[in-house]
């Protein structure tokens, strides 16, 4: 069996809580074929570029150092600044910089001369996510002729916004030099042909693969990622007393229904939106003022991007006014958190919700909803509120899907949700779980590594 040679921007390390199922998965994927997992360390500092060996189960952990100046370009620039904005639909928050893209470009080269170096003939390579686009491209110009795939982990964008993105054709054509490119959903996979046909010049040869003009072939397909179904149930179940945290929260709630959303504080979530069309459900149907609170987890992240730190003021402006229109002395209506909690203590916060709240304004999948419901109790089950715009809503057709703009309209799921019958709401459970359970991670990352170990387009 070949050996798997993983790639991210970052390592699960063993000595790192896995909390959640990506790094699970690819960490037994690895152990299976004795692999190697390459990606930055987390370190910054000057040069020389350190690099870090760690052999642990099976599995060789190699991580290497960024420099400020490359965080600065490559992570906090390029990939932050003009490809996040840009695979979310927001092209009016794109800055571009030509020194940064140099650096992003500069830093994949020089990761694919350290990879490069520790390579056998036989590996299969499996690069993640848009920090590591033209990954493959240096590794075809190192003379790497493994078979190397490439996933993408957030949405894409429709092929007319992607031409919006500075340095478009040159840097996505690099997709090409991959022998698989894996997507989300079937959204983004039409996307992706569209680009490839209307800015690459490319034509289909048969059902998956396409060629560009100068005979590089690629295979496009969807491969949605899922959970870990086990691990998220085992951490959900209850246990003889509970979790402190749990109690309090259950302590708090004084048998008031719980609708709750945890999502990394970013512009993608919806969030502004989300709390908004909470404070809606309490003008439209007074019956739930003081049955009902929102418990809104929200984690900072890029603290130092002005526009997250724009919408965590606009969270806490928007929670205040909610609060001090509705807020009784022995009720808060949106309690909102900005610290992050261990997946074992969010799981059973979920089983304690009746609502889960997922409403990005875009997303790829959004796992926070499946976990949600994996997290709840089958004979008294939860209801997922869900945006029509993450890639899980192409899966979970029974959830309640609204579009998050739609003030009333996500109210009125609410309280659809608030109100559903325990039949209802267990058939609707049933039919989800189905649905999760049959492309749980592990299926996901054998799909994936099945089609790049079987593709047999020529170079």
């Amino acid at each position: 069996m070949s050996r798997l040679v993983v790639v991210s921007n970052r390592v699960a390390l063993p000595s790192e809580t896995r909390a959640g199922g990506l790094a699970v998965a690819l960490t037994a994927a690895l152990a299976e074929h004795g692999g190697l997992w390459f990606g930055w360390s987390g370190r910054i500092g000057d040069p020389p570029h350190a690099q870090h060996d760690l052999e642990q189960d099976g599995i060789h952990y190699v991580t290497v150092d960024l420099t400020r100046a490359e965080h600065a370009g490559y992570y906090a620039g390029f990939a932050n600044r003009v490809l996040w904005p840009t695979l979310h639909n927001r092209t009016d928050l794109i800055e571009f910089e030509a020194a940064d893209y140099r650096t992003y470009r500069a830093v994949n080269q020089r990761w694919a001369e350290a990879l490069a170096a520790r390579l056998r003939s036989g590996d299969v390579v499996w690069v993640h996510d848009y920090h590591l686009i033209p990954l493959a491209a240096e590794l075809r110009a190192r003379g790497c002729a493994q078979r190397i795939g490439f996933f993408l982990h957030t949405g894409l964008a429709p092929a007319e916004l992607l031409r919006y993105m500075p340095r478009h054709h040159e840097l996505l054509a690099t997709l090409a030099d991959y022998d698989v490119v894996g997507v989300q959903t079937a959204r983004d996979l039409a996307a992706l042909r569209d680009y490839f046909r209307d800015a690459l010049g490319a034509h289909a040869i048969d059902g998956a693969a396409m060629r560009l003009p100068d005979g590089r072939c690629v295979r496009l397909a969807h491969y949605p990622i899922g959970i870990d179904v086990d691990a998220v149930r085992a951490s959900a179940r209850p246990r003889r007393g509970g979790s402190t945290g749990l109690r309090r929260l259950q302590a708090s709630l004084d048998d008031r229904a719980l609708i709750i959303g945890v999502d990394r504080l970013d512009y993608s979530k919806g969030l502004p939106q989300r709390l908004t069309s909470f404070g809606h459900l309490l003008e439209q149907f007074p019956e739930w003022r003081r049955r009902v609170s929102l418990l809104q987890i929200a984690p900072a992240s890029r603290g130092d991007v002005p526009e997250y730190r724009a919408i965590r003021r606009d969270l806490e402006r928007i929670a205040g006014n909610i609060n001090g229109r509705y807020a009784e002395p022995d009720w808060t209506p949106i309690r909102y958190v900005s610290r992050a909690y261990p997946q074992t203590a969010l799981c059973g916060y979920y089983r304690a919700a009746r609502v889960g709240l997922v409403t990005p304004l875009r997303d790829g999948m959004n796992l926070v909803a499946m976990e949600y419901l994996a997290s709840q109790d089958g004979e008294n089950p939860g209801v997922l509120v869900l945006s029509e715009f993450a890639g899980a809503a192409q899966q979970l057709d029974a959830a309640l899907h609204v579009n998050p703009l739609d003030h009333e309209a996500t109210a009125a799921a609410m309280n659809q949700a608030l109100a559903m019958p325990l039949d209802e709401r267990v058939a609707r459970w049933r039919e989800t779980m189905r649905v999760i359970e049959r492309n749980d991670i592990h299926h996901w990352c054998r799909e994936f590594l099945r089609a790049l170990r079987d593709q047999s387009t020529p170079r």
